[in-house]
């Protein structure tokens, strides 16, 4: 059996600056350091044999922080990456429903449908993460691997390792930053042991007890 911890990366400038922020590698926040710190303290005392890491910023620093106590290598990972918003990037999420008023629908209503002009079709990430987080566990048969990512990354890694096809992933919540998945892989198929554990943060640090947007 191998156990993966899936995390989501800290909070980036773009988490509190409420910009898409997809494959923009963006800066992460005075308070995401604060987030790093805590969950450096989680994974003090969890056994890893291996940590991987999408290659953005944000998410290569949350592994740093996952890693700090185990001192192994960083291998990074393309396919861990955040959905690439094409067009969308950088835009305000505000200004997104008049700008693209179809593909807002879409990303809202029918997810598994979105593709931003010059993106990447929504059914692509769920693929490249169920195909990474497959190759990553039969890479490392028996052991513990953590993985940083990100919170739509995640989401359609949760949608897949559920049983689900892409076409409910409205089902799938939303995770904080630096939230904690637990995965364990038998005979190449994913049971999820935790999902979406926040429980390293107070609600001081949680970005989204400060937001209502995923609530919506």
């Amino acid at each position: 059996m191998t156990t993966i911890y899936l995390v989501r990366h800290c909070e980036a400038m773009g988490n509190i600056n409420r910009i898409f922020q997809g494959h923009t590698d963006e800066e992460i926040s005075e308070n995401g350091r604060m987030q790093l710190e805590r969950l450096a303290e989680r994974f003090r005392g969890i056994h890893l044999d291996a940590v991987y890491s999408s290659p953005l910023k944000r998410a290569y620093h949350t592994a740093e922080a996952v890693n700090r106590y185990h001192r192994l290598p960083i291998h990074t990972d393309g396919r861990l990456m955040e959905i690439n918003g094409g067009h969308w990037e950088e835009k305000p999420w505000e200004a997104l429903p008049e700008l693209y008023p179809s593909e807002w629908e879409d990303w809202s209503e029918r997810p598994w449908r979105f593709e931003a002009k010059g993106g990447e079709p929504m059914r692509e990430v769920y693929r490249r993460m169920a195909e990474a987080l497959t190759d990553i566990a039969a890479a490392h048969p028996g052991e513990a691997v953590a993985a940083a990512s990100h919170g739509c990354a995640i989401r359609n890694a949760l949608c897949w390792a559920s049983g689900r096809p892409i076409e409910r992933l409205l089902e799938i919540p939303w995770c904080d930053n630096t939230a904690v998945t637990v995965l364990e892989f038998q005979e190449g198929r994913p049971v999820i042991r935790l999902a979406n554990d926040n429980g390293h943060l107070d609600e001081e640090l949680s970005t989204l007890s400060k937001q209502s947007w995923w609530r919506e």
